[in-house]
């Protein structure tokens, strides 16, 4: 028998659609069964209906994802200024301050704003986590770094300069590559899977390490380093955040599987994942205000997501497998989309207390200085240029001629 293939609602569709009812109820009537070849033709058609529909969720997943995660960084990029104007407001007060151990910012309205923005923020971050991959909502938080500098030279008045703001200017470029890049699906999709995963042996001593290198930061680096270098403390929030982030996404799986009719509210699992989060989330918190108040707010934001997105990175690589089913190109364009972020908040920070302009990029000038111990070394300073630039190099000298003579005199 041939059968014309067709889509259903077509003519030819609904001639094939009649002829196999016929033939299903004929073979029913006769004690048979359909034949292996159209059970075959109407499992695939099926699979390839199930797989577009799965493809179209994912990508309806992640748009969403996407959008929490941008709402998210405005937030939580906002919320640094407030409370470092709450906590700046405290020390006018010259009350203990959060970074000698002091709690008196827990008065300030304005840094309880701040908290109220961070915490909206976390919310709509903990809701990205649902639906699009760690590896794209994490280093998406480079808005918020990106905010933050804004607004610090703004509200704060701290000095962005021409580097700052190209560094700026690469935080988005990366993010976008970022975002084309990553994956679009999930690799866990239910809580059985993340279970299974959590006890996998390379997860577990990603878990020891992190417990260990937290606890030896809080007891040991923190009493004689905390107020010297903001590593310190930067580093316990970080290493916490990777198991905040893989907590957050747990539960938010466990969210997804409830509204969608199965409740995972009655699964143990849930609740530890819930209890990870909200410990980790406290000693973070705890600790980025020390940094907050010992640190210019420049410096912390971006070391502190650099050090945070990749410590996420590692934990997704490890437990959730993210990069499992992408290719190569994108693997490498998703690589390439972070080190650009990187760059940029290396540029809105390295240079972050020098005047540095298109003006004074115009020229340089050098000067032949001799030092005491009668080296001759060679010096650049910048000026705005006037079209009349002095020189020691007269005569139409360069650095070479002038060496030579110096040293045969």
């Amino acid at each position: 028998m041939v059968i014309v293939e067709g889509m259903y609602g077509s003519p030819a569709g609904e001639i094939s659609y009649g002829i196999k009812k016929v033939f299903e109820e004929s073979m029913l009537l006769h004690g048979s069964t359909l034949s292996p070849d159209l059970n075959t033709t109407v499992n695939t058609t099926g699979n390839m209906t199930s797989d577009s529909q799965q493809k179209q969720q994912d990508m309806r997943d992640f748009y969403i994802g996407l959008s929490l995660a941008i709402s998210s960084s405005i937030f939580i990029g906002s919320s640094f200024i407030f409370k470092k104007l709450g906590l700046l407001r405290l020390a006018k007060q010259q009350s203990t301050r959060a970074g000698q151990g002091g709690y008196g910012y827990l008065k300030e309205w304005m840094w309880w704003a701040g908290m109220i923005l961070m915490i909206v923020g976390e919310f709509a971050n903990f809701a990205a986590y649902a639906f699009a991959p760690a590896t794209l909502v994490t280093p998406l938080g480079a808005l918020s770094v990106l905010i933050s500098v804004v607004l610090a030279s703004r509200v704060l008045k701290e000095h962005l300069n021409l580097l700052g703001k190209v560094g700026c200017l690469l935080c988005i470029l990366g993010s976008t590559v970022m975002v084309i890049h990553s994956p679009k699906e999930q690799e866990v999709g239910s809580m059985e899977a993340l279970k299974t995963k959590l006890v996998e042996p390379m997860f577990i001593v990603f878990g020891i390490l992190v417990i260990a290198a937290a606890i030896i930061g809080i007891f040991y680096f923190v009493p004689r380093y905390g107020n010297k270098n903001p590593l310190v403390y930067i580093t316990i929030c970080s290493v916490l955040g990777s198991f905040t982030v893989m907590g957050c996404k747990g539960v938010g799986v466990a969210i997804k599987e409830t509204f969608r009719g199965r409740n995972e509210f009655t699964n143990y699992l849930t609740y530890v994942l819930l209890a990870v989060v909200v410990v980790c989330i406290l000693i973070q918190l705890n600790y980025l205000n020390r940094a907050l108040d010992t640190f210019n707010t420049a410096v912390v934001t971006p070391i502190y997501y650099v050090f945070f997105t990749s410590a996420v990175i590692a934990a997704s690589l490890i437990l959730y497998k993210e990069f499992g089913n992408m290719k190569v190109k994108a693997i490498v364009g998703n690589m390439c989309g972070f080190l650009t972020i990187i760059s940029g908040i290396f540029l809105l920070n390295a240079f972050k207390d020098q005047n540095i302009s298109i003006s004074t990029l115009a020229s340089a000038r050098k000067e032949a200085v001799s030092s005491s111990n009668g080296e001759l070394r060679s010096v650049t300073t910048y000026d705005n240029f006037n079209g009349d630039q002095e020189s020691l190099l007269t005569g139409g000298q360069n650095d070479e001629q002038l060496l030579s003579e110096y040293h045969h005199q």
